[in-house]
């Protein structure tokens, strides 16, 4: 006999809303699909285990088949299937859970591994179906067969029909404007963007024992750390997110209590603003895909990370789409941020070569991590290093003579620098670090430094000149930080008192075209460059921050300062040469500065590859 009902719903006009809403991508229907698929067959295996089902010998597995001429793509399984009473119960009204049913009837006796509302993810087929058949048969002895069928315009039919084996198909009439999903490419994507860890074997186009599994139901997050080798990490690694290029190394994550989490997260190779946005962190609950990098779970700077977390115990919303803010969470994602900080301290301790073999491409996610957590700052501030001028990488306390804190006779932290005695002067000021942060464009900088026995540190990546001003912050009064081309005559002036250089200052100035830059004159202690250019670090950062927001007053050049060697033989003649000769080499002079410091504009490239050749043609004459 043929029954016909309405599906109860609270609005006629909550139908609509479900197809076209509930999920913010139509394709996952195939998930929600499948994993009902999966539920029923977890249900119907626990059912077996309490001795209340009959085990058979056929494999539990899911099966999709693709009909392109009847335009109709099947799911089907071998779960526990459901009765007439079932099917009006979990499909026709929508607000109750067929999984939250069965978990509440058998808690006692663990329900783990049900992923949930078999009703609503049911429904999200509509998305892409413009009639949908159900045919189902309970485990239950002597049940009858069940047929349903609907448009989804809140009329079904339900009937008695033949089918033999227990279990559910779902049979998708798929509408015509949604046809890429009946083709296998389109299906096979999906399966594996979706349910590629799912427990249970999913078959597309199931022929027979020929046929290949297209998940892999025991990945390698699920088994114990100490049993997984190195080269199945990188294995996994390589299949799950398709880089070929080994991970640098990675974190097994394998917690029971107080919430149940595992996972493994990998730390790629990241060098550039570019790759910021390659990270992938995969969600999963109960091996069935939520959404990649969820920033509730994973702070936004472990986004540059690549991995995959499975989570039964973080609370979603109905559509299993977006989570639901509680403590839970926050919980999680503090444990994870813990587990990847320790993870970098420990690898500083025990391996202190691979771990400085790997600091280029870490350093952007470290840095960015403590800009933007500063609890993950006080864990791993020890951890971070610098290189320095000869390769060598270290601690920044290390770097600028600072001694770890002692303890004084009255209990008091005291502490010491290489240049004497801590105390309240060394508070009082800080310690000068010079960085480099173009090692080809600053190369006339660095040779200096050298030569004059000095040091600095290299902060080539574009988030050094926040990180920098962050340690200021965070270290107050402890450091600053002077770029190499910054104040410069005072890192590399000759010894003694400064010579009277008024006269030469006021005529190399009326000699420059460049009438907006300020001349000085200092006595280096090496002879061999004749002048370079000095911003002030305020100023240069200033307008560095500027253009990196693409706001107004990034340029500098107003507060540029040409800083006149007068050990130089050229500058030390300059007053004694004629006027034609002054305006020819402070020019000169000038560009050959400047393009130690940055480009020349086109009037000054121009000019000074005139005077270039001027010279030139003197050479040989």
């Amino acid at each position: 006999m043929v029954k016909q009902g309405n599906i109860q719903i609270s609005s006629e006009n909550m139908m609509p809303i479900i197809k076209k809403w509930l999920y913010s991508d139509k394709d996952i229907f195939l998930r929600e699909i499948v994993a009902n698929g999966i539920d029923a067959i977890t249900k119907y295996k626990k059912l077996i285990s309490m001795g209340e089902a009959n085990a058979d010998e056929s494999e539990f597995s899911i099966k999709i088949f693709i009909d392109k001429d009847a335009k109709t793509l099947t799911v089907e399984d071998n779960g526990i299937g459901m009765t007439e009473e079932e099917v009006e119960k979990y499909i026709t009204q929508i607000a109750f859970s067929g999984a939250a049913d069965f978990v509440s009837k058998y808690e006692k006796a663990g329900g783990d591994g049900i992923i949930g509302h078999f009703g609503l993810g049911f429904y999200s087929a509509y998305m892409v179906s413009e009639n949908i058949e159900i045919f189902t048969k309970s485990y239950r002895e002597g049940a009858q067969g069940v047929h349903w069928a609907s448009d989804g315009e809140n009329v079904y039919t339900i009937e008695e029909c033949d089918k033999q084996d227990r279990g559910t198909k779902i049979v998708m009439h798929i509408a015509t404007e949604e046809k890429e999903f009946l083709e296998e490419g389109t299906i096979r994507g999906l399966i594996e963007k979706y349910c590629a860890f799912m427990p249970y074997p999913i078959y597309l186009n199931y022929t027979g024992k020929d046929d290949k599994v297209l998940n892999t139901t025991q990945p390698l997050y699920l088994k114990n750390p100490k049993d997984c080798t190195d080269e199945e990490y990188k294995e996994f690694y390589r299949n799950t997110f398709h880089d070929y290029s080994d991970p640098l190394f990675w974190i097994h994550l394998n917690m029971e209590y107080p919430f149940r989490l595992k996972g493994i997260l990998y730390f790629p190779k990241v060098k550039n603003k570019v790759e910021l946005e390659r990270g992938q962190v995969k969600l999963y609950c109960n091996q069935v895909f939520i959404a990649d990098n969820i920033k509730e779970v994973i702070p936004e700077y472990l986004l540059l990370l690549k991995g995959v977390i499975d989570c039964p115990d973080i609370p979603l919303n109905v559509s299993r789409s977006f989570l639901q803010n509680d403590r839970q969470v926050q919980k999680i994602s503090k444990h994870i941020t813990k587990k990847v900080a320790d993870k970098l301290t420990g690898l500083y301790k025990t391996d202190q070569e691979k771990f400085e073999k790997s600091w280029s491409d870490l350093s952007v996610f470290v840095k960015l991590g403590c800009l933007k957590d500063e609890d993950f700052y006080s864990k791993v501030k020890d951890c971070v290093i610098f290189k320095d001028l000869n390769g060598k990488y270290q601690t920044l306390e290390a770097f600028a003579g600072i001694k770890e804190p002692e303890k004084g006779a009255d209990g008091e932290t005291q502490t010491q620098t290489a240049e004497g005695q801590g105390g309240e002067k060394d508070k009082k000021e800080p310690v000068k670090i010079y960085y480099v942060s173009d090692e080809v464009g600053q190369a006339q900088y660095i040779n200096m430094f050298r030569s004059a026995g000095l040091n600095a540190i290299v902060c080539d990546t574009f988030i050094d000149p926040h990180f920098i001003s962050y340690l200021e912050y965070k270290e107050t009064g402890k450091y600053q930080f002077l770029r190499i081309d910054a104040d410069v005559d005072a890192a590399l002036k000759a010894d003694g008192e400064k010579a009277d250089a008024k006269e030469l200052e006021e005529s190399f100035k009326a000699a420059l075209k460049n009438t907006q830059i300020a001349v000085k004159a200092e006595k280096f202690k090496s002879a061999d460059i004749p002048a370079v250019i000095n911003v002030a670090e305020f100023s240069r950062r200033f307008g560095e921050m500027n253009a990196f927001y693409g706001l107004a007053g990034a340029d500098t050049d107003r507060d540029m300062t040409i800083v006149l060697n007068t050990a130089n033989p050229v500058i030390a003649s300059f007053v004694s040469l004629s006027e034609d000769k002054k305006s020819f080499v402070a020019n000169q002079v000038y560009y050959l500065a400047m393009l130690s410091y940055k480009k020349l504009a086109p009037e000054e490239m121009n000019d000074f590859s005139k005077n270039t050749v001027e010279l030139l043609k003197q050479y040989i004459g």
